[in-house]
Protein backbone atom coordinates (compact mmCIF):
# COMPACT_ATOMS: atom_id res chain seq x y z
CA UNK A 1 0.00 0.00 0.00
CA UNK A 2 1.32 3.12 -1.09
CA UNK A 3 1.42 5.69 1.56
CA UNK A 4 -0.84 8.98 0.92
CA UNK A 5 1.05 12.06 0.94
CA UNK A 6 -0.47 14.93 3.28
CA UNK A 7 -1.33 17.02 0.77
CA UNK A 8 -3.67 14.89 -1.38
CA UNK A 9 -6.39 14.88 1.79
CA UNK A 10 -6.81 18.20 1.57
CA UNK A 11 -7.12 18.47 -2.33
CA UNK A 12 -11.10 17.60 -2.63
CA UNK A 13 -11.54 20.55 0.42
CA UNK A 14 -9.64 23.07 -2.27
CA UNK A 15 -11.28 22.74 -4.73
CA UNK A 16 -15.07 22.98 -2.91
CA UNK A 17 -13.85 25.98 -2.14
CA UNK A 18 -12.14 27.66 -5.24
CA UNK A 19 -15.77 26.90 -7.00
CA UNK A 20 -17.51 28.12 -4.31
CA UNK A 21 -15.31 31.69 -4.79
CA UNK A 22 -16.14 31.21 -8.79
CA UNK A 23 -19.94 31.48 -8.12
CA UNK A 24 -20.16 34.34 -5.75
CA UNK A 25 -17.91 36.41 -7.91
CA UNK A 26 -19.69 35.77 -10.99
CA UNK A 27 -23.20 36.00 -9.03
CA UNK A 28 -21.66 39.82 -8.06
CA UNK A 29 -20.69 40.62 -11.80
CA UNK A 30 -24.67 40.23 -13.02
CA UNK A 31 -26.17 42.52 -10.06
CA UNK A 32 -24.16 45.48 -11.21
CA UNK A 33 -24.81 44.94 -14.84
CA UNK A 34 -28.64 44.36 -14.70
CA UNK A 35 -28.30 47.49 -12.00
CA UNK A 36 -30.93 50.19 -14.20
CA UNK A 37 -29.30 53.45 -14.84
CA UNK A 38 -31.30 56.37 -12.97
CA UNK A 39 -34.12 58.04 -15.39
CA UNK A 40 -34.23 62.04 -14.78
CA UNK A 41 -37.62 62.95 -13.84
CA UNK A 42 -39.33 66.34 -14.67
CA UNK A 43 -37.30 69.42 -13.33
CA UNK A 44 -34.10 67.16 -12.46
CA UNK A 45 -31.68 68.51 -15.23
CA UNK A 46 -31.32 67.48 -18.65
CA UNK A 47 -32.40 63.98 -19.96
CA UNK A 48 -29.73 61.06 -20.78
CA UNK A 49 -30.27 58.51 -23.45
CA UNK A 50 -29.92 54.75 -22.73
CA UNK A 51 -27.29 52.90 -24.92
CA UNK A 52 -30.29 50.42 -25.86
CA UNK A 53 -33.06 52.69 -27.10
CA UNK A 54 -34.32 53.15 -30.37
CA UNK A 55 -35.55 56.65 -31.50
CA UNK A 56 -39.17 57.03 -31.24
CA UNK A 57 -40.38 58.94 -34.77
CA UNK A 58 -42.05 62.04 -33.67
CA UNK A 59 -43.31 65.54 -35.47
CA UNK A 60 -42.68 68.57 -33.53
CA UNK A 61 -43.40 72.53 -34.16
CA UNK A 62 -41.42 75.42 -32.87
CA UNK A 63 -43.56 77.24 -30.22
CA UNK A 64 -44.34 80.87 -31.72
CA UNK A 65 -46.19 84.47 -31.35
CA UNK A 66 -49.32 84.43 -32.00
CA UNK A 67 -53.14 86.09 -31.11
CA UNK A 68 -55.32 84.05 -29.08
CA UNK A 69 -58.84 85.37 -27.29
CA UNK A 70 -60.56 83.87 -24.33
CA UNK A 71 -64.62 83.09 -25.71
CA UNK A 72 -68.17 82.34 -24.85
CA UNK A 73 -69.85 79.32 -26.46
CA UNK A 74 -73.70 78.76 -26.80
CA UNK A 75 -75.82 77.40 -29.00
CA UNK A 76 -78.71 79.25 -30.21
CA UNK A 77 -81.84 78.85 -32.96
CA UNK A 78 -81.71 80.99 -36.13
CA UNK A 79 -84.60 83.33 -35.93
CA UNK A 80 -86.23 85.50 -38.80
CA UNK A 81 -85.38 89.39 -38.18
CA UNK A 82 -89.80 89.39 -38.77
CA UNK A 83 -92.82 87.22 -38.62
CA UNK A 84 -96.21 87.73 -39.38
CA UNK A 85 -99.42 86.51 -39.55
CA UNK A 86 -101.71 88.19 -41.91
CA UNK A 87 -105.27 87.79 -40.74
CA UNK A 88 -108.39 88.49 -43.10
CA UNK A 89 -109.96 92.17 -42.10
CA UNK A 90 -113.46 91.38 -44.39
CA UNK A 91 -115.89 88.60 -44.63
CA UNK A 92 -116.50 86.42 -47.67
CA UNK A 93 -115.70 84.06 -50.03
CA UNK A 94 -112.08 83.42 -51.42
CA UNK A 95 -112.16 83.15 -55.18
CA UNK A 96 -107.84 83.41 -55.82
CA UNK A 97 -104.98 82.67 -54.45
CA UNK A 98 -101.80 84.34 -55.98
CA UNK A 99 -98.72 83.32 -53.30
CA UNK A 100 -97.85 79.69 -52.29
CA UNK A 101 -95.41 78.48 -49.68
CA UNK A 102 -91.69 79.42 -49.99
CA UNK A 103 -92.59 82.33 -52.57
CA UNK A 104 -90.97 85.90 -52.09
CA UNK A 105 -93.10 88.27 -51.46
CA UNK A 106 -92.73 92.09 -51.38
CA UNK A 107 -94.08 94.55 -49.14
CA UNK A 108 -97.79 95.45 -50.85
CA UNK A 109 -97.89 92.21 -53.09
CA UNK A 110 -100.89 90.32 -53.62
CA UNK A 111 -101.40 87.13 -51.48
CA UNK A 112 -105.12 86.18 -52.23
CA UNK A 113 -108.52 87.72 -53.41
CA UNK A 114 -112.17 87.48 -51.75
CA UNK A 115 -115.27 88.26 -53.17
CA UNK A 116 -115.76 92.07 -53.75
CA UNK A 117 -119.16 91.95 -55.16
CA UNK A 118 -120.80 93.05 -51.29
CA UNK A 119 -118.88 95.44 -51.58
CA UNK A 120 -118.69 97.12 -54.54
CA UNK A 121 -122.41 97.57 -53.77
CA UNK A 122 -122.06 98.99 -50.69
CA UNK A 123 -119.81 101.89 -52.49
CA UNK A 124 -122.43 102.23 -55.00
CA UNK A 125 -124.78 103.19 -51.92
CA UNK A 126 -122.48 105.63 -50.41
CA UNK A 127 -121.70 107.29 -53.39
CA UNK A 128 -125.94 107.40 -53.89
CA UNK A 129 -126.08 108.82 -50.50
CA UNK A 130 -123.19 111.14 -51.07
CA UNK A 131 -124.93 113.12 -54.26
CA UNK A 132 -128.03 113.41 -52.74
CA UNK A 133 -126.72 114.96 -49.34
CA UNK A 134 -124.48 117.21 -51.51
CA UNK A 135 -126.93 118.44 -53.53
CA UNK A 136 -129.26 119.20 -50.37
CA UNK A 137 -125.72 120.93 -49.47
CA UNK A 138 -126.01 123.22 -51.95
CA UNK A 139 -129.38 124.53 -51.95
CA UNK A 140 -129.10 124.88 -48.24
CA UNK A 141 -125.89 126.73 -49.37
CA UNK A 142 -127.99 129.16 -51.74
CA UNK A 143 -130.61 129.61 -49.34
CA UNK A 144 -128.12 130.89 -46.61
CA UNK A 145 -126.87 133.50 -49.07
CA UNK A 146 -130.67 134.80 -49.17
CA UNK A 147 -130.76 134.41 -45.87
CA UNK A 148 -133.47 131.83 -46.72
CA UNK A 149 -131.83 129.35 -43.94
CA UNK A 150 -130.55 130.03 -40.45
CA UNK A 151 -126.97 128.73 -39.91
CA UNK A 152 -128.16 125.93 -37.55
CA UNK A 153 -129.53 124.28 -40.98
CA UNK A 154 -126.71 124.86 -42.60
CA UNK A 155 -124.46 123.49 -40.63
CA UNK A 156 -126.63 120.23 -39.95
CA UNK A 157 -126.51 120.08 -43.80
CA UNK A 158 -122.81 120.21 -44.04
CA UNK A 159 -122.87 117.94 -40.99
CA UNK A 160 -124.50 115.12 -42.82
CA UNK A 161 -122.40 115.78 -46.42
CA UNK A 162 -119.20 115.25 -44.14
CA UNK A 163 -120.91 111.76 -42.99
CA UNK A 164 -121.87 110.68 -46.05
CA UNK A 165 -118.30 111.34 -47.37
CA UNK A 166 -116.69 109.86 -44.19
CA UNK A 167 -118.90 106.26 -44.85
CA UNK A 168 -118.03 106.19 -48.42
CA UNK A 169 -114.46 106.83 -48.00
CA UNK A 170 -114.14 103.66 -45.44
CA UNK A 171 -116.93 101.72 -47.47
CA UNK A 172 -113.84 101.66 -50.47
CA UNK A 173 -111.13 100.86 -47.88
CA UNK A 174 -113.62 97.83 -46.99
CA UNK A 175 -113.25 96.83 -50.42
CA UNK A 176 -109.71 97.43 -50.64
CA UNK A 177 -109.04 94.47 -48.00
CA UNK A 178 -110.50 91.79 -50.32
CA UNK A 179 -107.37 91.66 -51.96
CA UNK A 180 -105.05 90.66 -49.31
CA UNK A 181 -101.31 91.76 -49.33
CA UNK A 182 -98.04 91.34 -47.47
CA UNK A 183 -97.71 93.48 -44.96
CA UNK A 184 -93.94 93.38 -45.57
CA UNK A 185 -91.20 91.56 -47.68
CA UNK A 186 -90.53 88.43 -47.12
CA UNK A 187 -91.61 84.86 -47.84
CA UNK A 188 -94.40 82.80 -47.45
CA UNK A 189 -93.94 80.46 -44.93
CA UNK A 190 -97.68 78.49 -44.36
CA UNK A 191 -100.61 79.10 -46.36
CA UNK A 192 -104.03 78.43 -44.41
CA UNK A 193 -106.53 78.56 -46.47
CA UNK A 194 -108.28 76.91 -49.75
CA UNK A 195 -110.02 78.44 -52.76
CA UNK A 196 -113.98 78.64 -52.42
CA UNK A 197 -113.41 78.92 -48.57
CA UNK A 198 -115.69 81.32 -46.57
CA UNK A 199 -113.38 83.21 -44.56
CA UNK A 200 -114.53 86.03 -41.89
CA UNK A 201 -112.62 89.05 -40.39
CA UNK A 202 -109.71 87.96 -37.98
CA UNK A 203 -109.33 84.44 -39.69
CA UNK A 204 -105.06 83.56 -40.54
CA UNK A 205 -104.41 83.32 -43.66
CA UNK A 206 -100.61 83.05 -43.88
CA UNK A 207 -97.68 82.92 -42.16
CA UNK A 208 -94.72 85.72 -43.40
CA UNK A 209 -91.35 85.51 -42.34
CA UNK A 210 -88.55 88.04 -43.41
CA UNK A 211 -85.37 86.26 -43.68
CA UNK A 212 -82.96 89.24 -44.57
CA UNK A 213 -81.24 88.98 -42.10
CA UNK A 214 -81.46 86.21 -39.83
CA UNK A 215 -81.25 86.52 -35.80
CA UNK A 216 -79.80 84.38 -33.07
CA UNK A 217 -80.89 85.53 -29.46
CA UNK A 218 -78.52 84.18 -26.93
CA UNK A 219 -78.40 84.66 -23.24
CA UNK A 220 -75.02 85.27 -21.81
CA UNK A 221 -73.61 85.32 -17.92
CA UNK A 222 -73.63 89.53 -16.15
CA UNK A 223 -70.22 88.26 -16.12
CA UNK A 224 -69.60 88.78 -19.42
CA UNK A 225 -71.60 92.09 -19.95
CA UNK A 226 -68.55 94.65 -19.72
CA UNK A 227 -67.07 92.84 -22.41
CA UNK A 228 -69.17 92.79 -25.13
CA UNK A 229 -69.99 95.53 -27.52
CA UNK A 230 -72.94 96.68 -30.34
CA UNK A 231 -71.17 95.84 -33.95
CA UNK A 232 -68.77 93.14 -32.05
CA UNK A 233 -68.13 90.10 -34.72
CA UNK A 234 -69.18 87.05 -33.89
CA UNK A 235 -68.73 83.47 -34.98
CA UNK A 236 -71.33 81.02 -36.13
CA UNK A 237 -71.38 76.93 -36.85
CA UNK A 238 -74.68 75.35 -37.87
CA UNK A 239 -74.62 71.80 -36.73
CA UNK A 240 -76.87 70.68 -39.63
CA UNK A 241 -74.15 70.29 -41.79
CA UNK A 242 -71.09 72.36 -40.51
CA UNK A 243 -71.85 75.87 -42.00
CA UNK A 244 -69.73 78.35 -40.62
CA UNK A 245 -71.28 81.97 -40.48
CA UNK A 246 -70.51 85.69 -39.82
CA UNK A 247 -72.51 87.66 -37.30
CA UNK A 248 -72.70 90.87 -35.60
CA UNK A 249 -74.19 92.12 -32.09
CA UNK A 250 -76.73 94.58 -32.77
CA UNK A 251 -78.68 94.52 -29.62
CA UNK A 252 -77.80 94.12 -25.67
CA UNK A 253 -80.52 93.73 -23.52
CA UNK A 254 -79.86 96.76 -20.12
CA UNK A 255 -81.07 94.72 -18.06
CA UNK A 256 -80.61 91.12 -16.03
CA UNK A 257 -82.64 88.96 -15.62
CA UNK A 258 -82.88 87.94 -12.22
CA UNK A 259 -83.88 84.33 -12.60
CA UNK A 260 -80.75 83.22 -14.76
CA UNK A 261 -78.27 86.02 -14.19
CA UNK A 262 -78.12 86.52 -18.39
CA UNK A 263 -78.50 89.20 -20.34
CA UNK A 264 -80.03 88.79 -23.93
CA UNK A 265 -77.44 89.86 -26.76
CA UNK A 266 -79.05 89.49 -30.18
CA UNK A 267 -76.87 88.58 -32.93
CA UNK A 268 -77.63 89.35 -36.71
CA UNK A 269 -76.58 87.34 -39.15
CA UNK A 270 -77.09 89.57 -42.66
CA UNK A 271 -74.92 86.81 -45.14
CA UNK A 272 -75.58 82.98 -45.23
CA UNK A 273 -76.13 80.50 -48.00
CA UNK A 274 -79.11 79.46 -49.66
CA UNK A 275 -79.87 76.20 -47.49
CA UNK A 276 -79.77 78.04 -44.04
CA UNK A 277 -83.31 78.33 -43.01
CA UNK A 278 -84.82 79.77 -39.77
CA UNK A 279 -84.91 77.11 -37.13
CA UNK A 280 -81.49 75.78 -37.49
CA UNK A 281 -79.48 75.57 -34.73
CA UNK A 282 -75.89 76.98 -34.69
CA UNK A 283 -72.97 76.96 -32.09
CA UNK A 284 -71.82 80.57 -31.43
CA UNK A 285 -68.50 81.50 -30.15
CA UNK A 286 -68.36 85.62 -28.89
CA UNK A 287 -65.26 86.42 -28.23
CA UNK A 288 -64.82 88.00 -24.44
CA UNK A 289 -60.92 88.85 -24.21
CA UNK A 290 -58.16 89.03 -27.07
CA UNK A 291 -54.38 88.25 -26.04
CA UNK A 292 -51.63 89.75 -28.98
CA UNK A 293 -48.64 88.30 -29.57
CA UNK A 294 -48.48 85.76 -26.83
CA UNK A 295 -46.41 82.44 -27.05
CA UNK A 296 -48.47 79.88 -28.63
CA UNK A 297 -48.10 75.89 -29.27
CA UNK A 298 -50.76 73.39 -30.96
CA UNK A 299 -53.01 72.41 -28.48
CA UNK A 300 -52.38 68.23 -29.27
CA UNK A 301 -48.99 69.39 -27.99
CA UNK A 302 -50.36 69.16 -24.07
CA UNK A 303 -50.52 66.74 -21.88
CA UNK A 304 -51.86 66.17 -18.70
CA UNK A 305 -51.25 63.34 -15.40
CA UNK A 306 -51.99 63.66 -12.15
CA UNK A 307 -52.90 66.98 -11.80
CA UNK A 308 -49.61 68.34 -13.88
CA UNK A 309 -50.23 69.75 -17.46
CA UNK A 310 -46.89 69.25 -19.31
CA UNK A 311 -45.11 68.99 -23.04
CA UNK A 312 -42.35 67.02 -24.46
CA UNK A 313 -39.35 69.27 -25.49
CA UNK A 314 -36.98 68.02 -28.58
CA UNK A 315 -33.49 68.89 -26.72
CA UNK A 316 -30.20 67.91 -27.72
CA UNK A 317 -28.47 65.29 -26.13
CA UNK A 318 -25.43 66.80 -24.18
CA UNK A 319 -23.56 63.27 -24.29
CA UNK A 320 -24.00 62.01 -27.69
CA UNK A 321 -23.67 65.13 -30.83
CA UNK A 322 -26.52 65.32 -33.06
CA UNK A 323 -28.65 63.03 -31.10
CA UNK A 324 -32.48 64.41 -29.72
CA UNK A 325 -34.40 63.39 -26.50
CA UNK A 326 -37.43 64.22 -25.22
CA UNK A 327 -37.60 66.71 -22.09
CA UNK A 328 -40.93 66.24 -19.91
CA UNK A 329 -41.61 69.81 -19.39
CA UNK A 330 -44.12 71.31 -16.94
CA UNK A 331 -45.92 74.25 -18.39
CA UNK A 332 -48.60 76.86 -16.98
CA UNK A 333 -50.88 77.31 -19.62
CA UNK A 334 -53.69 80.58 -20.29
CA UNK A 335 -56.36 80.64 -23.00
CA UNK A 336 -57.04 77.53 -25.09
CA UNK A 337 -59.03 77.71 -28.70
CA UNK A 338 -59.39 74.83 -31.13
CA UNK A 339 -55.98 74.65 -32.84
CA UNK A 340 -53.76 76.44 -29.74
CA UNK A 341 -52.86 76.94 -26.56
CA UNK A 342 -51.11 79.56 -24.93
CA UNK A 343 -47.96 79.17 -22.54
CA UNK A 344 -47.71 81.21 -19.87
CA UNK A 345 -44.83 79.77 -18.28
CA UNK A 346 -42.00 77.17 -18.49
CA UNK A 347 -41.41 77.24 -22.00
CA UNK A 348 -39.24 79.88 -24.56
CA UNK A 349 -40.77 80.92 -27.48
CA UNK A 350 -38.85 78.74 -30.21
CA UNK A 351 -38.39 75.90 -28.44
CA UNK A 352 -39.86 72.63 -30.47
CA UNK A 353 -42.78 70.80 -28.52
CA UNK A 354 -43.46 67.43 -29.95
CA UNK A 355 -47.10 67.14 -31.43
CA UNK A 356 -47.28 64.00 -32.71
CA UNK A 357 -46.14 60.50 -30.99
CA UNK A 358 -45.48 62.12 -27.72
CA UNK A 359 -48.10 60.03 -25.65
CA UNK A 360 -45.73 56.68 -26.27
CA UNK A 361 -42.66 59.52 -24.65
CA UNK A 362 -40.55 59.21 -21.08
CA UNK A 363 -38.44 61.39 -20.05
CA UNK A 364 -34.87 61.41 -21.80
CA UNK A 365 -36.53 59.07 -24.77
CA UNK A 366 -34.42 59.46 -28.05
CA UNK A 367 -36.23 60.87 -30.84
CA UNK A 368 -36.50 60.84 -34.57
CA UNK A 369 -37.89 64.00 -36.06
CA UNK A 370 -40.01 63.54 -38.76
CA UNK A 371 -42.54 65.82 -40.60
CA UNK A 372 -45.89 66.13 -39.35
CA UNK A 373 -47.58 63.83 -42.46
CA UNK A 374 -44.94 60.90 -42.12
CA UNK A 375 -44.98 61.09 -38.19
CA UNK A 376 -49.42 60.94 -38.65
CA UNK A 377 -49.10 58.07 -40.93
CA UNK A 378 -47.51 55.81 -37.99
Amino acid sequence: MIPCHPVDRFRPLLALALCAALLVGTGCGKDEQAAPAQAHGPGQGPPGARPDQQAVPVAVEAARRGDIASTYDATASLEAEKTAQVLARVSGQILAITAEEGDRVAAGGALLRIDDAEYRFRIAQAEAATANLLSRFSRMEAMRAEELASEEEFQAALSELENARAEESLTRLTLSYTEVVAPFGGRVTRRLVDVGQTVSAGTPLFDISDFDPLLARIHVPSREFNRLEQEQDVALVLDSDGTRLRGRITLISPVIDPASGTIKITVEVPDYPAGVRPGDFAKVRIVTELREGTVLIPRAAVLTDKGETFVYVAVDDVEHAGDILAERRIVETGFTDDLHTEILSGLALGERVVVKGQRSLKHGTPLKILDAVEAGSR
